[in-house]
């Protein structure tokens, strides 16, 4: 093998490396460079404490969308969410903020309603569960407020 063939071929072994750390890169950042069919829909709650833009929305476990966008609106929080064009909500679905785990990132959870109406792009889902406040929670054990 000659000096020119073994820098060819160092030369295509590191371009397959940096390929392939591109790729992991774009997979794991959660980054969406092919256009992912989405719509966008909203949702009020009365608190969404620990909620970030990016935060993954699922129905069932299953990832159907990503929160896009959290804004103040009057004495409420609107969350936009992009959701997967093949994922299709009733009139009447309900939208939660969970945790994943004890002390892991807030997500929100979608369960799917029995109305026959589906909310339009653009359109509001009207019942949504806040998160669940620790805090507040033993503060009201502690001092037997809990009933």
């Amino acid at each position: 093998m000659s000096q020119r063939d073994i820098e060819f071929s160092v030369g295509i072994f590191v371009l397959i490396g940096i390929l392939a750390l591109g790729y992991l890169s774009i997979q794991l950042g959660g980054l969406d460079l092919f256009g992912n069919s989405s719509y966008k829909i909203g949702a009020k709650f009365s608190s969404v404490t620990g909620l970030r833009s990016g935060a993954s929305i699922e129905m069932a476990g299953v990832k159907v969308g990503w929160v896009d966008k959290i804004a103040l609106d009057g004495e409420e929080a609107l969350v936009t969410m992009r959701i997967n064009d093949s994922v299709e909500l009733s009139h009447d679905s309900i939208a939660s903020i969970r945790t994943k785990g004890i002390l892991g990132d807030k997500y929100i959870r979608l369960s799917q309603g029995g109305s026959d109406k589906i909310i339009k792009p653009g359109g509001l889902i009207r019942e949504t569960e806040p998160p669940i406040d620790i805090e507040k929670l033993l503060g009201e054990f502690i001092y037997g407020k809990v009933k």
